[in-house]
């Protein structure tokens, strides 16, 4: 935390003292941190916290991955279940000649199955798939998801601390370096 900068901003000294203490403690988890994981070193710290955020935003595209091949199942089954409901009434229109009167009756089905039929044709569906088989695929992919989220929110805790971790380290070594600065600044003053 950035004591100098909150205390220009209109915090007092009690804050100062609270902060101290809260920047304290930080780092001493930190450090407990990188003992208890042995990531003494930085180059570990910061390849360990790339690996751990690359692990992490690929279990979240896998994740992705799955629902929207879940939504797309969905939309297929909606559609095969209205093409099936609505197909005599589409084959009778049909035996018709396309008739004005019988499609004014029957709209509402009309409608429905053409849009199925559209909806085919945009996913490139040559042969309908059984709802049986989608029900399949859809209860498997809910499993690799379920499974996947739990990996998912563990990775994401590993990777947050890692970064917390890595931000910590940095900050202090931004503050060692600043210290040097200063210290050579007033060493050349004199």
């Amino acid at each position: 935390m950035d004591i100098q900068a909150k205390l220009q901003a209109g915090k007092g000294a009690g804050y100062a003292r609270w902060a101290k203490v809260f920047n304290l403690k930080q780092m001493a988890q930190t450090m407990n941190y990188l003992s208890e994981y042995n990531l003494l070193e930085y180059a570990v710290l910061e390849e360990k916290a790339t690996a751990a955020t690359a692990h992490h935003n690929e279990l979240s595209a896998q994740i992705k991955a799955a629902e929207q091949r879940m939504a797309e199942i969905a939309v297929l089954r909606t559609h095969i279940v209205n093409y099936a409901k609505t197909r005599e009434v589409y084959v009778a229109y049909r035996k018709t000649g396309y008739s004005k009167k019988f499609r004014a009756e029957h709209e509402e089905e009309i409608l429905l199955h053409q849009a199925a039929k559209n909806a085919f044709d945009e996913m490139g569906v040559k042969k309908l798939p059984k709802v049986k088989e989608l029900q399949t695929e859809y209860a498997k992919l809910l499993e690799e998801k379920k499974k996947t989220y739990a990996e998912y929110r563990r990775s994401r805790e590993e990777m947050r601390e890692l970064l917390t971790a890595k931000a910590n380290v940095d900050r202090v070594l931004k503050m060692e370096v600043e210290q040097d600065v200063e210290k050579e600044k007033d060493h050349g003053q004199r």
